[in-house]
């Protein structure tokens, strides 16, 4: 497996923030910036980053909340998770996200195709990046709540993925979302609640974590990663 490590990156407000950058083993795919869920740059991300650098791909995971809680990670229940929603809900713009991934696409972009995945609060925010950021070659999002209710289209090929029994996102923005058939996009529904691709989650779902990483691989490939 790949190893990566934080470091000090500067982003386009002149802030420097944390980004976990791993370099691809064997053949260089392309790039990908890979777009955490509320609770920080965890270990679980990293794992993440990792394995699709061991895919060949360079990785980039900026650390979002860095202007207001510098280093934060938190864990999925209590006063770590009240304040997760806090960061992402009241604190932290939600185009300051974009702009740092963007910074990050712009980083890669010079040594090939970039990609941008994410999960949860990341999930929303790759499908925005893939509607509105130049230099991505395709996208793949996870449960990101803001998505059923977006009149944006992406402009890059996309896939997003929800879970049937998502209690946070319900099935009905889902399922008009896929009757609107927006651009460029495809939509996927997994026999899953919130959170299926993180195994550090009870509502991990192992065949449906493990679908829905085949189906991004093959968008990734299919766009020249």
């Amino acid at each position: 497996m790949a190893n990566g490590a934080m470091k000090q990156m500067t982003m386009a407000d002149g802030a420097e923030i944390a980004v976990y950058h791993v370099q691809p083993l064997g053949e260089r795919r392309g790039g990908l910036v890979l777009v955490q869920e509320i609770f920080g740059v965890t270990d679980h991300i990293r794992e993440q980053c990792d394995e699709y650098a061991a895919e060949g791909y360079e990785v980039l995971a900026p650390a979002l909340f860095d202007r207001e809680h510098p280093g934060f990670e938190a864990d999925y229940t209590g006063p770590d998770f009240e304040r997760a929603v806090e960061l992402a809900r009241k604190l932290h713009p939600f185009d300051q996200s974009l702009a740092d991934v963007e910074t990050c696409v712009n980083v890669l972009k010079g040594k090939g195709p970039v990609f941008v995945t994410g999960y949860c609060y990341g999930g929303s925010v790759t499908w925005f990046a893939a509607c509105r950021i130049d230099g991505v070659a395709a996208a793949s999002a996870y449960y990101g709540s803001l998505i059923p209710n977006s009149e944006e289209e992406p402009r890059a090929p996309t896939v997003a993925h929800f879970g049937r029994f998502d209690s946070g996102i319900p099935m009905e923005g889902v399922e008009a979302l896929i009757a609107r058939q927006p651009a460029n996009a495809e939509i996927f529904v997994y026999e899953a609640g919130h959170g299926f691709n993180s195994d550090r989650r009870k509502d991990y779902h192992e065949p449906s974590a493990d679908l829905a990483r085949e189906r991004t691989l093959a968008l990734f490939r299919a766009n020249s990663g």
